[in-house]
């Protein structure tokens, strides 16, 4: 089948991670993707090759100076054919460069121009990495064990979330079919994420609280426990599930959600002692086939190994695919782009 985005044509001046991983989500689904790089490259091609690959694949390359008025010239071309602009960088450079609507509807007005900052294009210019943000929002604070210090996860949680969020807000604004501008922030995307979380304080003055394990506030048992051998992941949202597990682990009592967590402590010893009699693995596998939510804590490279239908090829690359499956269409993987390619090709052709 034809593609979702074909014939849909976004300029990236995206920078490390954020920026482009939308692109590239919309790469995926058949978008041409042109990204801009500075002359000599944009940086995360410092970092590594597959660092690169695994958020450039698919998209065209051309090298313009934006600080220069050939550089902004030759941009404003690219914009006349183009559905959307996404860009990630301080407000202070996006309006410098003229990478807003107000400044790029002259050139056409249809442009979708998407602005992916810290704090929001008035929210000023604060330095706003992925883990800066994570502090400032308060997801570092409700991470973690009790009685450690605030913890971070273990990959970029903040700019693939804004990157995703970023791509969602360019594609509802091509399918209302009007341009004008995308504001998205990495503090307001994680701040949304902790929906239930913000909600339970800004009605109840519930704030939020860190449990052993990474055990949820409300549901129990939902964290992990320690097996013989490994960590399994356990997650009794009702009372059916806990049925289930109390027969296949010989737990009695706690009948309903209200008495466990009354009596979370009591649940949590109960439940750790039945589970160290088997190993995550062996737990896995006799609670799945019980319907029963669990998973044994893996390592990426178990994870992967588990799941080959996730890596995909692209270029010299194995890389993990698009997570979003449609029935008889199929992502066509190509390589991340060498530096000023498009600009390469179109000076052979």
């Amino acid at each position: 089948m034809t593609a979702p985005l074909a014939g849909v044509r976004i300029i990236e001046v995206g920078v490390m991670l954020a920026g482009p991983y939308a692109t590239m989500m919309l790469a995926d689904l058949g978008a041409e993707v042109i990204k801009v790089e500075p002359p000599g490259g944009e940086i995360s091609r410092q970092v590594s090759d597959s660092y690169f690959a695994s958020l450039n694949r698919g998209k065209r390359s051309i090298c313009l100076d934006l600080a220069a008025a050939d550089g902004r010239a030759k941009l404003a071309e690219l914009v006349v054919d183009s559905h959307a602009l996404l860009v990630n960088m301080k407000p202070s450079v996006i309006r410098r460069l003229g990478l807003t609507y107000e400044s790029l509807r002259q050139v056409n007005p249809q442009i979708v121009c998407v602005a992916m900052t810290g704090f929001g294009l008035d929210g000023g210019d604060d330095p706003a990495f992925d883990y800066v943000i994570q502090a400032a929002t308060g997801v570092a604070a409700m991470t973690g064990d009790p009685d450690g210090p605030p913890t971070l996860p273990g990959y970029s949680s903040a700019d693939n979330s804004t990157g995703l969020t970023a791509a969602l807000g360019l594609l509802a604004m091509i399918v209302a079919g009007r341009g004008g501008q995308v504001d998205v922030s990495l503090r307001d995307v994680m701040l949304s994420q902790l929906n239930y979380r913000a909600a339970a304080y800004l009605n109840d003055g519930t704030e939020p609280r860190r449990y052993p394990f990474g055990a949820h506030s409300y549901y129990v048992p939902a964290q992990l426990f320690p097996t013989a051998d490994g960590y399994l992941a356990l997650f009794v949202t009702h009372d059916g599930f806990w049925r289930s597990f109390a027969n296949e682990a010989k737990v009695d009592g706690f009948a309903t959600m209200a008495e466990r967590a009354a009596r979370r402590d009591e649940v949590l010893s109960v439940v750790t002692a039945a589970l160290a009699t088997d190993t995550a693995l062996g737990w896995e596998a006799r609670l799945k086939p019980l319907g029963i939510p669990a998973a044994a804590v893996r390592t990426l490279p178990e994870a992967l190994a588990q799941t080959p239908q996730a890596v995909v090829t692209a270029g010299a690359f194995r890389l993990v695919g698009s997570p979003i499956r449609i029935t008889g269409y199929a992502p066509d993987y190509r390589p991340a782009p060498a530096l000023d390619e498009r600009s390469a090709a179109q000076s052979s052709s």
